[in-house]
C-alpha cells in the first residue's frame, strides 16, 4: 500500500478530527436526552475550538497536582495566576492579606468542619504555600453545559425573588430584609440529596443581597450543592457564586470567571464535601462566614472555623459596593418537570422540617453583620417555602442554636404532583 502524501494526510487528519468531535457531542446530547439532532461539522469544529480555548484558560499552570478519591484532579495554582487575575483591575497583582473578623466570631460549639472536610485532602495532601488549589475543568464538565459561553454560570431564571416561583426554581429560606447588612454566618447541615435528572440542582447556602430583584439584583452566594450537569456527578460539594446582572452576563461559580480571589492553600472551591448526615445516623454541618472588610470593602468567605478562603474585590458590585440590603439563607432546588410531573428531586435531607434532628436538614446559630463589623442575632426573621407541600421550613430560637431552621422536603409525593 503506497503512503499518502502530506496533503493527502493533512486531508484526512481534519476528517478524523471532525469525526471525534462530532462523537464527543453526540454523546453528549445523547447524555441531555436530546433527540433528532443533526451535526453540522462546520458548526462542531467552531464550538470544539471555544471549548479548548476556554480550558486553556481556566486550567492555569501547576506547582503540584493532586489526585483526589472521587476522580477529581486538584491543581495547585501559584495564587497569583489564579483565573481572578485575568481581569484588568487585578492583572499583575497578587491576593490580598487577611482583613479583621467581625467582633463577636468565635467558634460555635459541635462545628465540624475544616479543611479535612473536603475528600481530595483526606489524605493530608495539600498544595504549597503562595499557591491556591483549583479543580481542574474537563472537557466532559464544559460538553454537559448548554454552551461554552454559559458554562459556570446559573440559569438567568435564578434572578427572581427567592419568595416566589420563577422559571422551575423552587425555595425554602429564611431571610432579614430592611436595614444594612455586611455580612451573615450560619451552620449548614449537609446532606446528599437525590437529583432526579441531569439538568437539576439542589444547594443549600447564603445570599447576601443588593439592588432590586430587576436586572441590578447584585448577590454573594456560599454553600453547598449537588449539580450533575456542573460537577458531573451526585457529590455534595463546595461553591459560591456571585452576579451583578441577576445572573446575566456576570459572575459564576467558584473560580470560573475573573472574580472571586482565593487565598487559601487548602480549600478547594468546587470539591466535594466529606462526610455527609446520615437519616437517624451522624449529622455534619459546615459554618460559613461572609462578610465586608471595612477597610477595603472586600467581601470576605470564611469556611469552618478560622479558614479564610478568598474575597469578591468591592469594585465587581454596584449595590453590594456599599452593603446588602437583604440576606437569605435556605434550600433551592430546579424543577425542569422532565416527565410532566413535579420533580422527585430533594432539597436538604429530603425529609420534611416536622422530623427535626438526625431526619430534617437545619441550618443554626444565623447571624448577620452589622455597621459596625459586629456579628449581631437576627431580628424580624421570617421563613417562606414556595411549595410547602414539596419543600418546607420551620423556625425557631433557643439557647444553643441561636436563630434556626429545619427545612427541605421529599419533592413529588401524594401532596406534590
Amino acid at each position: 500500500m503506497v503512503a499518502p502524501s502530506p496533503p493527502a494526510v493533512l486531508v484526512l487528519s481534519l476528517l478524523l478530527l471532525h469525526v471525534a468531535v462530532i462523537g464527543k457531542c453526540a454523546a453528549a446530547a445523547a447524555a441531555a436526552g436530546a433527540v433528532n439532532v443533526t451535526f453540522r461539522p462546520g458548526d462542531e469544529l467552531r464550538r470544539y475550538r471555544r471549548v479548548q480555548a476556554l480550558l486553556r484558560r481556566l486550567n492555569k499552570p501547576s506547582l503540584r497536582t493532586i489526585q483526589s478519591p472521587d476522580g477529581d484532579v486538584i491543581d495547585c495554582v501559584p495564587a497569583h495566576l489564579q483565573p481572578a487575575f485575568d481581569h484588568p483591575r487585578l492583572r499583575g497583582q497578587r491576593p490580598l492579606g487577611p482583613p479583621a473578623r467581625p467582633s463577636g466570631h468565635h467558634r460555635r460549639p459541635n462545628d465540624t468542619a475544616d479543611a479535612g472536610a473536603q475528600l481530595w485532602a483526606v489524605s493530608g495532601a495539600s498544595c504549597p504555600e503562595g499557591s491556591v488549589p483549583v479543580r481542574r475543568i474537563t472537557e466532559a464538565d464544559v460538553l454537559r453545559a448548554s454552551s461554552a459561553r454559559r458554562f459556570g454560570r446559573a440559569p438567568t431564571a435564578r434572578a427572581r425573588r427567592r419568595d416566589s416561583v420563577s422559571g422551575g426554581h423552587e425555595h425554602a429560606v429564611g431571610y432579614v430584609a430592611g436595614d444594612e447588612y455586611y455580612g451573615a454566618r450560619a451552620s449548614i447541615n449537609v446532606w446528599a440529596p437525590t437529583v432526579s435528572t441531569p439538568t437539576e440542582f439542589s444547594l443549600s447556602q447564603i445570599w447576601v443581597i443588593g439592588g432590586s430583584f430587576g436586572n441590578d439584583l447584585n448577590t454573594i452566594e456560599a454553600g453547598w450543592q449537588v449539580s450533575p450537569q456542573l460537577y458531573g456527578d451526585n457529590s455534595p460539594r463546595f461553591f459560591t457564586y456571585w452576579t451583578t446582572d441577576a445572573y446575566q452576563t456576570t459572575g459564576c461559580y467558584n473560580l470560573l470567571c475573573s472574580g472571586f480571589v482565593q487565598t487559601n492553600s487548602r480549600i478547594a472551591m468546587g470539591a466535594a464535601i466529606s462526610p455527609t448526615s446520615g437519616y437517624k445516623g451522624g449529622q455534619f454541618d459546615i459554618s460559613l462566614l461572609i462578610w465586608k472588610d471595612p477597610n477595603h470593602g472586600n467581601w470576605w468567605l470564611e469556611f469552618g472555623s478560622g479558614e479564610l478562603v478568598g474575597y469578591w474585590p468591592s469594585f465587581l458590585f454596584s449595590h453590594l459596593a456599599s452593603h446588602a440590603s437583604m440576606v437569605q439563607f435556605g434550600g433551592e432546588v430546579v424543577d425542569t418537570r422532565a416527565d410532566g410531573a413535579h420533580t422527585a428531586t430533594q432539597m436538604g435531607s429530603g425529609h420534611f422540617p416536622g422530623e427535626g434532628f438526625g431526619r430534617s436538614s437545619y441550618f443554626r446559630n444565623l447571624e448577620v453583620v452589622d455597621w459596625d463589623n459586629s456579628l449581631i442575632p437576627l431580628t424580624t426573621f421570617h421563613v417562606t417555602a414556595d411549595h410547602p407541600n414539596c419543600y418546607d421550613i420551620q423556625g425557631g430560637v433557643n439557647a444553643v442554636w441561636g436563630n434556626y431552621f429545619y427545612y427541605g422536603g421529599p419533592g413529588r409525593n401524594v401532596r406534590c404532583t
